[in-house]
């Protein structure tokens, strides 16, 4: 029995792939555990960290206002965004509604207890964020936007530009963690038989910390904008998940055929 039909018997459309995990934490664990269910290995490597934001004061004055029912609307445009809240022990008024960016930002909210009343029906960005709160909003609201301190203000240019009172805080800063150099001889022999590409923040550190991915690796990006920020970056995106959910990324790589490892090749 050759491996692909081995695989088709087992049910588990990843087995033999080696899949690198960008990021550790409760987040790496949950898509190792997807990934593990699918018969892949994962390798969990992260090439991105979060650290407090250089402005606290700014922040905690921010949240406290938050707290006190200052704001109609508070924005989430990461998971990353929901650690800083439930680190804080934010507790948000019931006058205020909550918009996250897309379907894994609304459920790191819900999993941390707090509640969602926007995700954007289709465009999980912020541009698609936005158009969506503006036309549910036409009147001036009282925003919070907490954000990374490296993010692009489109989505607070977009509600100011509406009309809206809009106060823009940075949450926490986004920092590179060197790999090992076992991840790295593994990425650079093909070994890593794909990398998942989950932001742009990640696809930065993928440019810079493997200067030399084989043809065969493949790079899977978690949906549209992130495929364009790595393009951009030049790096080849071979498969790109119809929604920004790490679901709908593994289910996209599932469907492609096992690559083989650069050493294996000249076996």
């Amino acid at each position: 029995m050759n491996p692909a039909e081995q695989t088709l018997r087992s049910g588990k459309p990843l087995e033999g792939w080696r899949v690198l995990v960008p990021r550790g934490g409760p987040w790496g664990d949950g898509v190792a555990a997807s990934l593990r269910a699918q018969g892949a290995t994962p390798v969990v490597a992260p090439l991105i960290n979060f650290a407090p934001t250089s402005d606290p004061a700014t922040l905690e004055q921010a949240l406290a206002d938050l707290q006190a029912g200052a704001f109609d609307w508070l924005t989430i445009t990461s998971a990353t965004t929901v650690d800083v809240l439930f680190a804080h022990r934010v507790k948000l008024p019931p006058n205020t509604r909550v918009a996250a960016v897309g379907e894994t930002t609304a459920a790191a909210l819900q999993a941390d207890g707090f509640r969602v009343d926007l995700v954007p029906n289709e465009d999980n960005s912020a541009a698609g964020m936005a158009e969506q709160l503006i036309a549910l909003e036409p009147d001036a609201r009282n925003i919070l936007t907490l954000r990374s301190e490296i993010a692009k203000p489109v989505l607070t240019r977009m509600l100011i530009d509406a009309g809206h009172n809009v106060r823009s805080v940075v949450a926490y800063r986004t920092v590179g963690v060197p790999v090992t150099e076992r991840i790295a001889r593994d990425v650079a022999s093909g070994r890593i038989n794909a990398i998942l590409v989950t932001s742009g923040s990640v696809a930065e550190q993928v440019r810079e910390q493997f200067a030399d991915i084989p043809e065969g690796t493949v790079i899977a990006a978690i949906g549209p904008r992130t495929a364009t920020d790595a393009s951009n970056l030049g790096l080849t995106v071979d498969i790109v998940a119809p929604s920004q959910t790490v679901d709908a990324l593994i289910a996209a790589v599932s469907e492609l055929a096992l690559p083989h490892a650069e050493d294996e090749t000249r076996a």
